[in-house]
């Protein structure tokens, strides 16, 4: 007769007893991955750059690389190098000035439903420049954070697709709610509710 062994079975049964009933989770997120999670999101061109302004090929342009994300007190800095030629195109070249700044901007973390999410966006570091400035605030302020934002189901249930493979068990999540999100250190410490099925 086959006999299942006995961690499988206490794997099992700790699986379903955690799945009958939504439970409370800690999650730690690294600077590491949100920086991860931005760059492809956000820096998805082969050269790892995001353009306000023009594109590769571009004369004239305004663009953002090397995204670092970092923890500062309660706050989520992200940290971006910016270079632009700003001015007019003529017979292919800009006639303008260049521009090698570093901008910086900090976010309060929020939990939105199931998703990680970021407001009270704060400028720290701008360039000197007026024109430059008008491109890179409302990219700061606005498209930085609504890029770094991360749906946790989504996620979770990617990671699970590959449960049967991996454990013999096939587990679904079947709801997820962030309650609260703090810094503490280096880490986003996530408090997340979840409700879990084990096939």
């Amino acid at each position: 007769m086959h006999r299942t062994p006995i961690k499988s079975l206490l794997a099992a049964a700790l699986l379903i007893a955690a799945a009958r009933t939504s439970s409370a989770i800690e999650v730690k997120v690294s600077a590491l991955a949100l920086e991860r999670t931005l760059r492809t999101q956000l820096f998805d061109t082969p050269d790892g750059r995001y353009y306000m302004r023009g594109n590769a090929t571009s004369s004239c342009f305004v663009y953002a690389e090397s995204p670092k994300v970092s923890f500062k007190d309660d706050r989520i800095l992200v940290h971006v190098h910016t270079r632009s030629k700003l001015g007019t195109s003529v017979h292919g070249s800009c006639l303008g000035v260049s521009l090698n700044t570093d901008a910086d901007v900090s976010f309060v973390p929020d939990a939105e439903g199931e998703s990680i999410g970021f407001r009270d966006a704060r400028i720290e570091r701008l360039s000197e420049s007026r024109e430059l400035n008008f491109l890179l605030v409302p990219f700061l302020s606005r498209k930085l954070p609504a890029q770094m934002k991360i749906n946790a189901a989504d996620l979770m249930r990617k990671l699970l697709t590959r449960s049967t493979d991996t454990t013999g068990y096939t587990l679904l999540l079947n709801s997820l709610k962030l309650h609260s999100m703090l810094v503490e250190g280096e880490t986003l410490v996530v408090d997340v509710d979840a409700n879990m099925r084990v096939d």
